[in-house]
C-alpha cells in the first residue's frame, strides 16, 4: 500500500466517529453512530466518549425523574443490582449518581475550530449569502488557497509555501509522525467539529447537487485544517484526554438504563399479552373503510381514535408505501428524494392534469410563477444594499401588520389560508417515469409487470385479505411556522418530504383496471369491482386527515362523506387526548401558525418500540404514542420472505430514528439540536448555536424535553417485539449478517412472539440464544469488564 492511499485508509476509518449532519430541508433522524454498529454498544458509547467528549447515558436527574413517576420498576432495578454486586437501596445508588460525575477534559483549540467554522460556512453557504465565496467550483481547498491570503488570523510569513493539492499538504505534515498514529490523529481533528465535519459526510455520500457544482472532501478538510494548526502553532497530534474512569459509576449508568429498558419492555409486553390468544386473522366482516397509515408513532394515536369513530380497519405500512422515487413538485419545480434515504430512487414522480383539467393546471402553473417571481423581487430588496433601507422604511408598515396578526391570532390564519388556498392535488394526478430514462424509452411511464410488484408488495407485507370499497393511503406531513427543523416533522421514510404523493401514486396505480387484472390472473389477488383507492395526508400537528378525492366516482360519494365526518370526531378525540385542552381542534391549528411555538409538535418523542403483528395485537390498546406499528401476518408470508423485508428495511431505518432520539436526549450539546431561541440559520442547511462554532446536528432541545429540566422523550434503546415462528426470524438472521450485529451488540432488543408454540414470549440473547422472558438478564459486571478489555 502506497503512502497516499495509506492515507485516505486512515481517513475512511477516522470519519466512522462523525457520522452525518442532515440539512434543514431534509432532516432525516440517523444514528450519529452509525460507523460503530458492528460494536458492542457499550463499547461504541465509551469510544465515543472518550472521542467526542460526549455524555453518553441519561443524566442522574433523568434517572430520578424517570424513578419517580414509576418509570423503573422496583422489582427490575433491585434484581440487577444485586446480581452485579450493589446491596444497598436504589435510593442510595441514585444519589451515587447524582453526587459523582465523570470529568472529561478536552484539549482547547477554540481558534482553530473558529477559523475552520469560519471558511466551512463561507463555503458550505447554499444561497443564504448574497455575495457568493469567489472560485467554489475550484473545491474547497483550492478556493481556500486562492483566497487565505486574505484572512487576518493567517501569519503572512506562511502564504507562499501553501502546497497545490491537499494531498501534498498532508504528505509534507504527516511526515513528522508514524503512519500508525494517522487514524488516531484524523479522528481527532474530524471530531473537533462534528457538525460541520458531518455534513461534509453527508454531502460526499449524497452527491447532492451543491456538492456537484462545489465539491468538498474530509481530506480537503484535513488538509486545510492541518495546515492552519501548524501555522497558529495549535499540537497537530491529540494529546491523551484526561478521563477519571470510574467503574462502579460505568456499571451503575448502565443498570439504571437496563432497568429502564426492561421496564418499558415489560409494559410493552403486557399489552400484547392481553391480545396474545387472540385470532390473528381480521374478521369476516368487510369494514366500511379501509385506512393504511405510515408506522411512525404519530399513527398509533390516530389510528385508534379513527377505529373508534366507525366500522374502520388501519394498516401500517412505511410512509413511502413502497415506491422508491423522487418527485417533482409542481409549486417550485424542484425535485426532492420521496424514499429512505438508504434506497437508491428507481423512479421519479411529476403532476400532470386530470382528465379535462388542462386548463385550470396553466392557470395554476401561471399564479404559481407569478407567486414565485414577487418573492424574489421582495428578497432582493430586502437584502441588497441599495434598496433594503428605503425597503424597510416603505414596507414596515405591512410586515408589522403581518407580523401582529400571525402573533394575536395564528390559528384563525391558519385556517383562513388552508381554505382559502387552492391545492394542485385537485386538477392533477401524479404520473411515474423511470427515474432515468433511455433515449429510446421515451416517456411512456413504466412496464405494467413493475406497476403489479409495487401494488402486491404492499400487499404482501401487510397481508391484505379483503378489501372494503373505500381504501385509503394516508401518508403523513407536518405544518408549522419559523421553525428550522420543520422537515423532521415530516415522514423519514419519505427522506423528510410530506408522503401525500406517495400515497396518492400508490392509489394511482391501484386503481387501473390492467393492474388489477394481473393480480388476479397472476397471483390470485382479488380486488373488487366496487373497491376504490384514494390518496390521503395525516396532519400531524392537527391530526386533520386531508383526503384527495376528486377522482372519486359518484357512487361512493356518500360513503366518503360518512367517513369525512367520522375523521373529524377523529380529529376532536385525538387532538384531545394530546393537548389535554377542549378546545383541542383550535390550539392545534394555533401550534400550526404560531411563529413563536418552539413545541409545535412532538415528533417521534417517546419511541421506544417495533411492533411487527397484526392489528389485533395491539387494537384498543393505549401505546401512548411509543411504538412504531407495521402490519404483518405471518400465515400469509412465504416462510419469511415478506417479514424479511420489513427487518431489513422498517426496523433498521426505526433503529437509526431511536438511536438519533436516544444520543440527541443524553447530550444535546454534542449530538442534539441546541436551543431553538438561540438559533442563527446558516447557509440554508444547519443552525448554529449563537454567532459560530459547530454546526448542530441533532434535535433541539425542545422537541425532547417538556422544559430545560424535565424530560420528555425516554432516551431508551428500541425494543422490536414480531409475531412469527421463531425459527423464521433465525433463518433471516443467518442470512443477514448485519442485522445479527445490531441484536448481538444491543443496539436493538428483539422480542418474538412464536405463534407455532402458543404465542409464547421469547427474548433473543446474543449468538442466536434466546430466552424466555421470565429469565433472569446476564451479569452486567461480567458484561462490562469484557468491554473494558477490549476498549
Amino acid at each position: 500500500m502506497n503512502h497516499q492511499t495509506h492515507i485516505d485508509t486512515c481517513i475512511n476509518e477516522a470519519s466512522k466517529v462523525i457520522g452525518k449532519t442532515w440539512p434543514l430541508y431534509s432532516f432525516v433522524t440517523s444514528n450519529p453512530l452509525s460507523g460503530y454498529e458492528k460494536m458492542p454498544f457499550q463499547k461504541a458509547v465509551k469510544y465515543a466518549e472518550r472521542v467526542l467528549g460526549a455524555k453518553v447515558f441519561p443524566e442522574a436527574s433523568m434517572y430520578r425523574q424517570a424513578w419517580n413517576q414509576g418509570e423503573i420498576d422496583e422489582n427490575e432495578l433491585i434484581d440487577l443490582l444485586l446480581e452485579n454486586g450493589f446491596m444497598n437501596t436504589p435510593e442510595y445508588y441514585l444519589r451515587e449518581l447524582e453526587t459523582q460525575k465523570k470529568s472529561i477534559t478536552k484539549q482547547p483549540s477554540r481558534d482553530l475550530d473558529r477559523i475552520m467554522a469560519k471558511w466551512l460556512a463561507a463555503f458550505m453557504d447554499e444561497g443564504l449569502a448574497e455575495w457568493e465565496m469567489p472560485n467554489k467550483k475550484q473545491g474547497f481547498y483550492k478556493a481556500w488557497r486562492k483566497l487565505v491570503k486574505y484572512d487576518s488570523d493567517i501569519k503572512p510569513s506562511f502564504l507562499t509555501k501553501i502546497p497545490k493539492t491537499s494531498e501534498e499538504t498532508l504528505s509534507i505534515i504527516l511526515k513528522d509522525y508514524q503512519e500508525e498514529d494517522y487514524t488516531k490523529l484524523f479522528t481527532s481533528h474530524l471530531a473537533a467539529l462534528p457538525g460541520w465535519t458531518g455534513y461534509i459526510n453527508y454531502r460526499t455520500e449524497a452527491n447532492s447537487l451543491w456538492q456537484q457544482k462545489y465539491p468538498i472532501s474530509l481530506k480537503d478538510y484535513l488538509a486545510v485544517r492541518l495546515w492552519v494548526a501548524k501555522n497558529i502553532n495549535v499540537d497537530i497530534f491529540p494529546k491523551e484526554d484526561k478521563i477519571e474512569e470510574n467503574l462502579s459509576l460505568l456499571k451503575l449508568q448502565y443498570i439504571w438504563l437496563k432497568a429502564w429498558e426492561n421496564t418499558s419492555q415489560n409494559q410493552i409486553m403486557a399489552k400484547l399479552k392481553d391480545s396474545k390468544n387472540a385470532n390473528s386473522n381480521h374478521s369476516q366482516s368487510v369494514p366500511d373503510a379501509q385506512m393504511v397509515f405510515c408506522i411512525d408513532t404519530r399513527s398509533e394515536s390516530i389510528r385508534r381514535h379513527v377505529e373508534a369513530s366507525g366500522n374502520y380497519e388501519t394498516y401500517g405500512y412505511a410512509g413511502f408505501f413502497g415506491i422508491a422515487m423522487d418527485y417533482e413538485s409542481l409549486n417550485d419545480g424542484l425535485t426532492k428524494k420521496a424514499c429512505p434515504p438508504i434506497v437508491a430512487s428507481a423512479y421519479k414522480t411529476s403532476e400532470i392534469a386530470q382528465k379535462h383539467q388542462d386548463k385550470k393546471k396553466v392557470v395554476y402553473e401561471k399564479k404559481r410563477k407569478l407567486l414565485k417571481f414577487r418573492n424574489y423581487v421582495l428578497k432582493r430588496m430586502k437584502n441588497m444594499l441599495p434598496s433594503a433601507f428605503g425597503f424597510v422604511e416603505g414596507a414596515g408598515f405591512y410586515y408589522g401588520l403581518s407580523i401582529l396578526g400571525r402573533t394575536l391570532t395564528p390559528g384563525f390564519l391558519y385556517s383562513f389560508k388552508k381554505t382559502s388556498m387552492s391545492s394542485y392535488e385537485s386538477i392533477c394526478e401524479p404520473e411515474i417515469n423511470k427515474n432515468v430514462i433511455a433515449k429510446d424509452e421515451g416517456h411512456a411511464g413504466i412496464p405494467l409487470t413493475e406497476k403489479v410488484a409495487i401494488v402486491k408488495s404492499a400487499f404482501d407485507l401487510m397481508g391484505w385479505k379483503q378489501f372494503s370499497p373505500l381504501v385509503l393511503f394516508v401518508g403523513h406531513g407536518s405544518h408549522t411556522a419559523n421553525n428550522p427543523f420543520g422537515s423532521s416533522l415530516d415522514c423519514g421514510a419519505c427522506a423528510a418530504s410530506p408522503g401525500r404523493h406517495n400515497a396518492r401514486m400508490l392509489a394511482k396505480l391501484a386503481n387501473l383496471k390492467e393492474v388489477r387484472e394481473s393480480l388476479a390472473s397472476n397471483f390470485n389477488i382479488m380486488i373488487p369491482e366496487d373497491t376504490i383507492f384514494i390518496g390521503a395526508e395525516h396532519n400531524t400537528t392537527t391530526d386533520d386527515i386531508e383526503i384527495f378525492d376528486s377522482a372519486v366516482p359518484a357512487s361512493h360519494k356518500e360513503r366518503l362523506e360518512n367517513l369525512k365526518l367520522n375523521l373529524l370526531q377523529a380529529q376532536q378525540t385525538a387532538t384531545k387526548e394530546r393537548l389535554y385542552n377542549d378546545k383541542s381542534v383550535t390550539l392545534a391549528n394555533k401550534k400550526a401558525n404560531d411563529w413563536s411555538d418552539t413545541r409545535p409538535e412532538w415528533g417521534l418523542a417517546k419511541n421506544a418500540g417495533f411492533i411487527i403483528g397484526p392489528r389485533t395485537l395491539t387494537q384498543g390498546a393505549h401505546l401512548d404514542g411509543r411504538c412504531f406499528l407495521h402490519s404483518y401476518q405471518w400465515e400469509q408470508d412465504d416462510n419469511g420472505k415478506a417479514l424479511e423485508g420489513i427487518m431489513q428495511g422498517p426496523m433498521v431505518v426505526t433503529q437509526w430514528i431511536n438511536n438519533h432520539y436516544y444520543f440527541s436526549t443524553v447530550d444535546n450539546d454534542t449530538f442534539g439540536g441546541g436551543s431553538k431561541i438561540t438559533h442563527n440559520i446558516t447557509g440554508k442547511f444547519g443552525v448554529l448555536q449563537g454567532n459560530g462554532g459547530d454546526l448542530k446536528m441533532g434535535l433541539p432541545l425542545q422537541s425532547l424535553k417538556q422544559t430545560d429540566q424535565e424530560m420528555y422523550h425516554q432516551p431508551l434503546r428500541l425494543a422490536v417485539f414480531i409475531q412469527a415462528p421463531v425459527d423464521w426470524v433465525n433463518t433471516i438472521l443467518s442470512r443477514n449478517e448485519n442485522l445479527k450485529n445490531l441484536l448481538d451488540n444491543e443496539w436493538i432488543y428483539l422480542t418474538v412472539m412464536d405463534p407455532e408454540k402458543d404465542n409464547a414470549f421469547k427474548r433473543y440473547r446474543q449468538d442466536m440464544q434466546w430466552i424466555s422472558t421470565t429469565e433472569k438478564e446476564v451479569n452486567i459486571e461480567e458484561y462490562l469488564i469484557k468491554e473494558e478489555a477490549e476498549v
